[in-house]
């Protein structure tokens, strides 16, 4: 079977109120809408610190979430000396923290920097017909392994970070091809 890629940068996903502490009553806004409906690239960005280490223009994906959770590429972890933890989205439990910055305004958050795990999106409505199911495990290009992520929103497309774009030789709009493991 085949999906399209979607490569993806280092992010940041904010509860309301960490980024109302980060930037006040100002609104979020929209710069681009991605592809899993509902999801959206910030216009805002903000800075990550930790260890006296910073990471500069980091943008917001929303919509708010119940949690606060930042995706790093392994270079930014390398850099910053954070030790890697590969993990699904919302599986943040023991993860390291970070310091978000806005101007003069911060956040330090005690867990939530994690390196995503590669994911294939599939909509709920055709998981049956692509017969995948959520957190089946599946073969990329005899390549590396991705798991199935089923959701009401999902837009079928495979998500990996642009560091292991970069290995792979893959980028946005390229089709790979994968197998159930």
């Amino acid at each position: 079977m085949k999906v399209k890629v979607a490569v993806s940068n280092r992010h940041v996903h904010l509860t309301k109120e960490t980024y109302e502490k980060l930037f006040g009553d100002s609104n979020i806004t929209v710069k681009r809408y991605l592809n899993q409906i509902g999801q959206f690239a910030a216009d805002q960005t903000v800075t990550l610190e930790y260890n006296n280490k910073k990471l500069e223009h980091v943008r917001i994906v929303g919509p708010f979430r119940s949690y606060n959770q930042v995706e790093l590429l392994k270079s930014d972890l390398d850099y910053l000396n954070i030790n890697e933890f590969v993990r699904k989205s919302g599986d943040i439990k023991g993860t390291p923290g970070i310091t978000i910055i806005n101007g003069n305004n911060k956040v330090t958050i005690n867990e939530g920097v994690i390196r995503e795990e590669r994911h294939i999106h599939v909509n709920t409505k055709d998981k049956d017909k692509l017969n995948l199911n959520d957190n089946d495990e599946v073969i990329v290009n005899n390549l590396f392994n991705a798991f199935i992520k089923v959701s009401d929103d999902g837009y079928f497309e495979m998500h990996i970070d642009k560091d292991e774009a970069l290995e792979y030789n893959l980028n946005t709009g390229d089709e790979v091809e994968f197998i159930n493991k």
